[in-house]
């Protein structure tokens, strides 16, 4: 059966992170969930929580009242947006208050805020509304011996009650979603602790202090990859890594790579079509482990 979602992209995967959205597209029309491109989608707001707080509550809710008005859910790439726009929705719906304001807003363009659609990330519909065995039962060459480092990142665990992505404290969905892939989802005792994006910028050194630990942590605990489903994440991992290489010499051999191109290889989807060498740092090797033969519907064949 197929589904349908306005897709939401945000700023970041647009201008800096397109694989992002190459394997996500890739990976889903081959799950059979169909997108749907809202053109008129602006920020969610974001970047100016901290500043100007009604207009980072407008961004998020002039987003919710365009897919309501398309009648559709929407299904989210980056974890930043999906937190803002959740918490704007948990907001708008609580406080009758903001939500008659930002409608008063909204009524210059035609729209309102209902609150009859969800905001739902892209790890929560493969695993809920996809499912898990639907996903294997579309793999074709499921990886062997690899060994993955699942980075949750902040913004779908905290705070949970506005979230409700999974349990902040022991989080398992991204595990189960790696592992149906066939790859080993490691234990890593940093795998819930910040990435170091927020502070780029602020703080450059305590940004990459806190990205060097994650990857000493991953890489001592086995992982050959990371695997991360937020674009600040992946261009932390990937970009500014990268940064880290070259400043001060230590590499830690340890790419990073979204998961829907984990999951891409593994339904057969060509490396090409899911952005691969978009990366800062290469990902070259990850086919070695893929299973030589074709499995589930492709051997069926």
């Amino acid at each position: 059966m197929t589904v349908k979602y306005a897709l939401y992209l945000g700023c970041q995967i647009p201008a800096r992170l397109s694989q992002y959205e190459y394997s996500a597209r890739a990976v889903l029309r081959k799950l059979t969930v169909e997108l749907v491109d809202i053109k008129e989608f602006n920020c969610c707001g974001y970047p100016l929580r901290s500043f100007d707080f009604r207009t980072f509550v407008f961004s998020a809710a002039r987003n919710l009242a365009l897919a309501a008005r398309a009648e559709l859910d929407m299904i989210v790439l980056c974890k930043c947006c999906f937190g803002s726009l959740k918490k704007v929705e948990h907001l708008l719906h609580q406080d009758s208050a903001w939500r008659d304001d930002i409608n008063g807003l909204l009524s210059k363009e035609g729209l309102r805020y209902t609150g009859d659609i969800e905001v739902r990330h892209l790890l929560s519909v493969l695993y809920h509304q996809v499912g898990l065995e639907a996903i294997k039962d579309k793999i074709e060459k499921p990886f062997h011996a690899l060994k993955i480092a699942a980075h949750y990142g902040c913004h779908a665990l905290r705070p949970s009650r506005i979230v409700q992505f999974d349990d902040p404290l022991a989080p398992s969905i991204f595990d189960q979603l790696v592992e149906a892939t066939g790859a080993e989802s490691i234990s890593w005792a940093a795998q819930l602790e910040c990435c170091g994006a927020p502070l780029g910028g602020v703080n450059d050194e305590l940004s990459m202090s806190l990205t060097e630990k994650k990857l000493t942590d991953a890489q001592r605990s086995g992982a050959e990859y990371l695997c991360t489903a937020c674009s600040y994440c992946q261009l932390q991992f990937d970009v500014v890594q990268g940064i880290m290489v070259d400043r001060q010499g230590k590499d830690h051999g340890l790419a990073a790579i979204l998961y829907p191109q984990l999951l891409g290889l593994s339904l057969g989807i060509p490396r090409d079509a899911l952005g691969f060498a978009l990366h800062r740092l290469p990902a070259d090797d990850i086919e070695k482990y893929l299973a030589a033969e074709p499995q589930g519907e492709a051997a069926e064949a």
